[in-house]
């Protein structure tokens, strides 16, 4: 047992770390439409690093649990969108199946990758991400509509692998994408919250799959997905993503989105460095 050793007593900073990450993850999914695994992956790394959890899974297990921890939280969030009336329908539609097929073929590449390599994955395109969100101008545009539905497709496609191996929902680079395009900030973020739900199903039920027994994992986990992690940050996360909804139409986003690519900053950096160390 990965526990036998540690201290019960020890684990309670561990998980207030989780019921906070929740809380920002959920607010960050109603107000940035990402899902809210671009901050649960790595505090899940950190914590299951902390507990001692063989390096061999222990990316596998915070990409899995924070893929299945976004199953609530973007139905929750989807659903207070569509209240006002902001979700992109048709975008919806003809991103699905992509999107889907990105997700089956993410997984299986998880399937047959090391831990190493899926840190590396996210470390890269966590800093990617970070340099885009600081640099990057609301007003760049690749063009002014949305480009032919072969373009989406494949944009939608590798979106599907990237967030899978990323542990994240597709806002991250769905809201970048839509944006590029012409789409308005607010309808971009409200309809990545519908890939966030298109993603993280399939794509957690396959690491559950994929992961059954795997040695080395911690009790409590079905596959790649710890239930402890779970149940301390659906919770926070469910109720904390309407709060992001009202956020984010209510509130200039430049400051925060910059605070928040200085956190995807020091997140890359630190795990470049575990991977050297």
């Amino acid at each position: 047992m990965i526990l036998e050793n540690i201290d019960l007593a020890t684990l309670w900073p561990f998980a207030v770390g989780l019921l906070a990450a929740g809380i920002i993850a959920g607010i960050l999914a109603g107000l940035l439409g990402v899902g809210g695994g671009i901050v649960i992956v790595p505090v899940l790394f950190h914590v299951f690093t902390a507990l001692g959890i063989d390096e061999s899974v222990r990316m596998h297990l915070a990409v899995g649990t924070s893929l299945a921890t976004i199953v609530p939280t973007s139905i929750r969030s989807l659903r207070s969108h569509a209240k006002r009336g902001a979700v992109d329908k048709e975008i919806l539609r003809v991103w699905a199946w992509p999107i889907l097929g990105g997700v089956m073929f993410g997984t299986i590449i998880a399937a047959f990758v090391g831990g190493q390599v899926l840190t590396m994955v996210f470390a890269t395109l966590a800093l990617a991400v970070a340099f885009n969100m600081a640099f990057g101008n609301e007003n760049w545009r690749l063009g002014q509509q949305m480009p032919s539905r072969t373009s989406q497709s494949l944009m939608a496609g590798v979106m599907g692998v990237l967030s899978t191996l990323m542990g994240i929902g597709g806002g991250t680079f769905g809201v970048t994408a839509m944006t590029l395009f012409g789409v308005p900030i607010h309808r971009a973020v409200a309809t990545a919250s519908g890939f966030g739900l298109i993603i993280a199903v399939p794509a957690a039920i396959g690491f559950m799959i994929t992961g059954f027994g795997v040695e080395a994992r911690p009790p409590f986990s079905i596959g790649y997905v710890n239930l402890i992690g779970f149940a301390l940050i659906v919770p926070m996360t469910v109720a904390a993503a309407p709060l992001g909804v009202r956020l984010a139409h209510a509130m200039p986003r430049k400051t925060l989105i910059r605070a928040f690519a200085f956190f995807l900053l020091i997140t890359s950096i630190r795990m470049f460095w575990s991977l050297l160390s």
